[in-house]
């Protein structure tokens, strides 16, 4: 562990955001087999197909390099996903590669389709690089919306992430009515821009996304604070 967020300090936090889960009847499995994600995700009635950041058809998704969390009711159903995957922007920016559509395909040439294209207009994609960590393809069953989870859905993958590799930056694109019903701010991110417009045609997707991100600093001070954050999950 590095700028002074031990192990034990990380573990606390998850453990804490996992107990929280629990007392609401979800209990959470994670792997990184992207195969059986995929295979789960794509028969979830209600839930929007799986983006190409997360298919092994799409996307090399080598071990260590990402992991999915999957939530299951008393009764053992679905009723949660996420995921999670690193990318090493240390020779680029994430402008420059969502614009040549990297955050989509290992090879886009190959695997876009005819039309394919992104447009990224957020500044300060520009000055985000290093080791980057995007989270997606998160979605919640409606019957355990609107009950206060995605706080806790969110430090799960959060802790996960920074013990797994420490990230630089950690973001995702969301679409607007995220940023205007307050969803983002309740997943902890603390910054936004107006993101990137996205259109591969092949894959059915038109998007016009916000852009939102946490920096290394930020999840420091949010693992740092793990102490308080446990009190405070056991008396909400």
């Amino acid at each position: 562990m590095q700028d002074d967020v031990t192990t034990l300090i990380v573990s606390k936090f998850i453990c804490a955001a996992y107990d929280s889960m629990l007392k609401f009847g979800l209990h959470v499995t994670i792997g990184g087999d992207f195969e059986e994600y995929i295979r789960i995700t794509d028969g979830l009635p209600g839930k929007s197909p799986t983006y190409p950041h997360f298919r092994p058809d799409c996307s090399d998704l080598l071990p260590g390099t990402a992991f999915w969390v999957i939530g299951r009711d008393r009764a053992d159903r679905v009723a949660h996903v996420q995921a999670m995957r690193l990318y090493d922007l240390s020779t680029k920016s994430l402008h420059e590669h969502l614009e040549t559509l990297g955050d989509y395909f290992a090879d886009p040439d190959l695997r876009a389709g005819p039309g394919s294209s992104c447009t990224c207009y957020a500044p300060s994609a520009r000055s985000i690089t290093g080791l980057v960590a995007y989270r997606g393809d998160l979605w919640l069953r409606e019957d355990f919306r609107g009950l206060g989870l995605l706080p806790f859905l969110s430090r799960i993958a959060f802790g996960l992430a920074w013990a797994k590799w420490a990230p630089d930056f950690v973001y995702a694109l969301v679409a607007a009515w995220n940023i205007e019903k307050g969803i983002a701010d309740r997943n902890g991110y603390l910054h936004k821009e107006r993101g990137a417009v996205a259109r591969l045609p092949a894959r059915g997707i038109h998007d016009d996304d916000w852009l939102v991100w946490l920096t290394r600093e930020d999840l420091v001070k949010m693992l740092s604070s793990a102490s308080n954050a446990a009190v405070a999950m056991r008396t909400e």
